[in-house]
């Protein structure tokens, strides 16, 4: 029992959260208000045939700094879910990460909750209320939105894909994040093709899940996902599992051997990335440091990933000494910038030029 004292001791911080309430913003940082902000449809309406040309030619897996700066940053951006795995400090580390994503050029509305502005999600929320706000945003901005989940975060992001999957329940109800309700109706119109569509069926373009497991498991709250964190459905167009050796807290046996890979239960895009074992559990999602040096700022805007979908690439691999947080930063960040380009790339040709006009 001794020898469980320290783990035990560290998941309490994970446990902390299950008992305390969200923290809310300083006054007047609520981003913005379902009356108040801007249509992404009526956004990609105004488009000239020079733009919408730029936009289709972008490479999704080569965005640059100045096309984000020039380009992507005049266009909506899908809203991306945050799910942190406790309160303090993880809940602060992974604020951490809304400012690295928001300093390399993510709109930080597109990840604050438009309610209170609130920045991330805790294991601990309903995860048929995420589904249901994931429906939400897409029926309003006709972008797919991205879960990004650490620890028990990481689990509650893959449990949130089974939920949509619909293997738990047949329907959802739609979630207003502005109001907090349950909408109570469980279909949206489809924005691109205003076609009446279930919340059951509905994807999100990117998904992911780091250091999730091990002695998460443990927790009564997550015994119904034994058998399927490993399991990644069609929910996720593209998902990345991120496991590290030595790590008792979110890796199953230790983080060793193939029990940490994630697989796709059908036609999902799967990747599994090694990180360097030597890295903290909790400070992993803690990257707005990374900013500070332009040379790190740099390599993580060029970092391309490497291995195939299936396999399991060791991070590190050409990098040098680069730490498991840029390497994480920086196979995120990748992700995020394709799906950003690829999601207003489909927004933009399901609509023909006589359709802006209507």
């Amino acid at each position: 029992m001794k020898a469980l004292a320290l783990p035990l001791c560290l998941l309490g911080t994970e446990l902390l959260a299950s008992v305390a309430a969200p923290s809310l913003p300083p006054a007047g940082s609520v981003l913005r208000s379902e009356e108040s902000a801007s249509s992404s449809l009526s956004r990609a309406i105004a488009l000239s045939a020079d733009k919408r040309e730029r936009i289709l030619a972008l490479d999704p897996e080569q965005v640059t700094e100045i096309e984000i700066r020039d380009l992507l940053s005049q266009m909506p951006a899908p809203h991306i879910i945050l799910i942190h795995g406790g309160l303090l400090p993880v809940k602060t580390r992974m604020k951490s990460f809304t400012r690295f994503l928001t300093g390399m050029g993510y709109p930080e509305a597109s990840i604050r909750n438009p309610a209170n502005g609130a920045c991330t999600y805790g294991y601990y929320d309903r995860s048929d209320k995420i589904a249901g706000i994931i429906a939400w945003y897409y029926e309003r901005d006709g972008l797919r939105p991205m879960l990004v989940g650490h620890s028990l975060g990481g689990i509650q992001t893959v449990r949130v894909l089974h939920k949509l999957a619909g293997d738990s329940a047949d329907r959802l109800s739609v979630w207003n994040p502005v109001t907090g309700t349950d909408e109570k109706r469980w279909a949206i119109t489809d924005p691109l093709d205003g076609v009446s569509r279930p919340v059951v069926g509905l994807k999100v373009s990117y998904a992911t899940a780091a250091l999730s497991g091990g002695l998460g498991r443990v927790l009564p709250s997550e015994w119904d996902m034994h058998a399927k964190l490993r399991q990644i459905p069609d929910s996720a167009e593209e998902f990345t599992g991120f496991q590290k050796g030595l790590d008792i807290l979110g890796g199953d046996f230790l983080g060793s051997g193939p029990s940490n890979d994630y697989h796709a239960t059908g036609q999902a895009m799967v990747r599994n990335v090694r990180l360097r074992s030597l890295s903290a559990h909790s400070n992993l999602p803690d990257t707005s440091g990374l900013l500070k040096d332009e040379e790190v700022r740099k390599w993580i805007d060029h970092y391309q990933p490497g291995g195939t979908p299936g396999g399991t690439t060791t991070a590190g691999i050409g990098s040098g000494t680069k730490s498991a947080r840029m390497v994480w930063a920086a196979e995120v960040w990748h992700a995020i910038k394709k799906h950003w380009v690829l999601e207003v790339q489909r927004l933009v040709r399901a609509k023909s030029p006589e359709d802006y006009a209507h």
